[in-house]
């Protein structure tokens, strides 16, 4: 039988998880400037395996603007270059037959608003399976208390960590979406 701290320590590493995720779809979103969190998760066919770009090409950024990736296997470039192409993030890669080079072009003021929606579609989503985990942790709390396994004290003691535990990591998600949007509609 899960004891209420159990219940806690388990909601909390959801909603961790779920900060992370909207941590991470943030980091793909592309700004102005080059970042290898815009291709280090595409995945490359090499040697009919498909692979992270990061776990077979080094990725820099030797300016604000440019993205250089050097596969470490060199028969690998032509397969990188493709997949750069393929994952439609808007880059056109440059191979020049020892590396690759991605120029991030520069982006219009639509193009930043649209982007600023996606952040704050990406941000409601993180909010709302966050409340989803609170929903799940009450749920499991009142079935504690039902089965008298829970004094009403200490049931709603642990209601209110979890909605302090959901204030957090909402405040989390919302502290992550300011920065990308304000990162987005800098020039």
């Amino acid at each position: 039988m899960m004891k209420a701290d159990d219940v806690i320590d388990e909601i909390e590493l959801k909603m961790m998880k779920s900060v992370e995720v909207v941590e991470n779809e943030f980091a793909s979103i592309r700004t102005g400037k080059a970042s290898p969190a815009l291709v280090e998760n595409i995945m490359v066919d090499y040697y009919d395996t498909r692979t992270r770009l990061r776990d077979l090409a080094g990725l820099s950024t030797p300016e604000p603007r440019l993205l250089v990736i050097q596969p470490w296997d060199p028969g690998a470039l032509s397969a990188v270059e493709k997949a750069v192409l393929k994952a439609n993030v808007g880059l056109n890669p440059i191979n020049d037959g020892k590396i690759i080079r991605v120029p991030i072009p520069e982006m219009s003021e639509e193009r930043r608003q649209d982007l600023v929606k996606v952040v704050k579609r990406l941000a409601e989503e993180g909010r709302v399976s966050v409340r989803n985990l609170r929903r799940e942790a009450n749920h499991e709390i009142e079935k504690l208390f039902k089965d008298g396994e829970l004094p009403e004290d200490e049931k709603f003691r642990l209601l209110k960590v979890v909605q302090d535990k959901t204030d957090e990591y909402i405040g989390r998600i919302d502290e992550l979406a300011g920065k990308k949007e304000k990162e987005l509609l800098e020039i």
